[in-house]
Formats: structure tokens, sequence, C-alpha cells
């Protein structure tokens, strides 16, 4: 039996600020920082001992990975960072607050934006400096997203789940993999199989850890979120906002 953990990054800045964040790379808040911390005491108090580690460009993950990691005492783990495991690039809304952008261009809109399978936001221009073209960090890649559908995460993460997670998770007891609302959603969907309209209504709050149990064939056992009903309850409310 294998062990697996998602953990979604701490709440960021623009989580504070109700804004788009996708692939802007925002610090976490001084709350992120704290539920990072938390989510690292859970997983040391559920005695978890992680083999390897996983996690995105975007340096909000890589913030709570390396304050878990110290919470636990196990900073020395192999650690792989991939653009893969980014967040859902959400185009031209990034930055935007979803509240202000829901008042110009109506609810409906923006919860096809935020909700659907395949609806991709409007795209970044080329020329925006926050293009990710424009950052050397992403330069070895053949062609850059300038927004996408939780379909075109979808495809990115089933091809770093075949080439690095899945091999990963047969090597080693237990895996730790720290990324974002919409890459977890979608290993969420590969994971359990869900259809399209089961993952939509999938959240993964901010920090807290989601645990699998899987056979030797990577087939779910077992999945629950490591908290008490009633603290995931208040959680999963503050996903939705």
């Amino acid at each position: 039996m294998h062990n697996l953990i998602l953990l979604r990054h701490g709440q960021s800045v623009w989580n504070l600020e109700n804004r788009f964040t996708g692939w802007i790379d925002i610090p976490l808040s001084d709350n992120g920082v704290n539920e990072a911390r938390y989510a690292g005491k859970i997983l040391r108090d559920s005695d978890y001992v992680f083999d390897h580690a996983f996690t995105s460009y975007l340096g909000r993950a890589q913030q709570t990975l390396e304050i878990v990691l110290q919470e636990m005492n196990h900073c020395s783990i192999p650690k792989t960072i991939d653009w893969r495991l980014n967040e859902r690039h959400y185009g031209a809304l990034q930055g935007l607050n979803k509240k202000e952008t829901a008042s110009e261009h109506g609810i409906e809109q923006v919860v096809k934006w935020r909700r659907s399978f395949s609806t991709r936001p409007p795209k970044l221009a080329d020329g925006d400096p926050t293009h990710p073209a424009n950052d050397p960090a992403y330069a070895n890649l053949t062609k850059v997203p300038n927004g996408e559908s939780l379909a075109d995460t979808l495809v990115r993460v089933k091809e770093y789940w075949e080439e690095y997670l899945a091999p990963a998770i047969n090597n080693n007891r237990c895996v730790l993999v720290v990324a974002h609302g919409n890459s977890l959603r979608a290993l969420v969907k590969l994971l359990e199989n869900l259809s399209e309209d089961e993952i939509l209504n999938r959240d993964i709050p901010t920090a807290i850890p989601l645990g699998y149990k899987l056979d030797g064939d990577l087939s779910v056992l077992k999945t629950s979120f490591l908290i008490e009903t009633e603290e995931l309850e208040a959680a999963m409310k503050r996903a939705r906002g």
C-alpha cells in the first residue's frame, strides 16, 4: 500500500484580496503561513514520513512545502519542482478582483470561467509583461499558456502523473504533492476517475492535507481530509468563496 498526500498551498495575498491569481507569483499571506504551519503539524501528528515531495514553479506552493517540512523536522527529503503542477492559467483575469469582475461581466459568466470544465478565460495578450513567455523560468517550453480551462490543466497534470508522480509513488512508501486548487482538482479527477460534472463540485481548501491510500496498481483504497468534519466544513465554505 502507498500513501499520497495532496496539499493546496496556504492562503496567498491575492486569495485574501479575492483576486484571480493563476501563474502570477504571489506570496503567502500571514494567515497562509500559519495555515502551512498547521498543515505541517497535522502531518507530523499523523506520523507521516515522506520519501519524496513535489511542487510547482510558483513561490506560494514552494513556501508552503518548506514550512510544512520544517514543522515536521523533515527538510532533507528529495524535492522536485515542475511547471506542470502550476495553478491553472487564468489569462487576462489574473489580478482582477472576482467580485468586481462579476459586477462587470455578470455572475453567470464568471461562474463559467471559474467552474466549467472546458471554458477558457479571456486570453492574456502576448505583449503583457506577466505573460509566461517573458519569464526566464519558462524559457525551455515550446508553448506557454495564456489562458487555460480545467480541461487544459488536466492535460499537463496527467502527463506529469504518468511520467513522474506515478513512478515515484510506485518506488516509495509515501509521497507529498504541494500545488494549487485547480492542478490538484485535475489530479483528484485522475485518481478518483471522476466525471467532468463530478469534479466541478469538488473543492480543495487551502492547506488542509488530503490523504490517499493506494494499492499496488495505484487504485484508490481510501481517501479523506486529515481534519475533523466541522473544521473541514468551514474550510470548504472558504474555498467556495
